[in-house]
């Protein structure tokens, strides 16, 4: 179940963040990455699953789906940023 958190704006929104969890966990040895592009914009819909950012943690990228369907509210980590593994990467609205 997606992380429900209060948005910058009060609102209800869902989180949008890394765990280090999967299967390139056990590729690296890194508490942070670099956000290394933005798929999606904000403002627009997302679909649950759909891919919205690629990271880089130390040489594997790893692309970040969206949680929930919904629209992309706000984008919190910029291209290019570093980034710590659990911080908040953007909020999305849930419909």
């Amino acid at each position: 179940m997606p992380d429900r958190q209060r948005a910058a704006d009060g609102g209800s929104g869902v989180r949008v963040a890394v765990r280090a969890t999967g299967d390139w966990e056990a590729d690296v040895d890194e508490d942070e990455g670099i956000l290394v592009d933005w798929f999606a914009r904000e403002g627009r819909s997302v679909e649950a699953g759909d891919t919205l950012c690629e990271i880089q943690v130390e040489k594997v990228s790893v692309d970040v789906q969206a949680p929930a369907a919904g629209t992309l509210d706000e984008i919190v980590v910029g291209e290019d940023d570093a980034f710590a593994i659990g911080e908040t990467l953007g909020w999305i609205q849930s419909e």
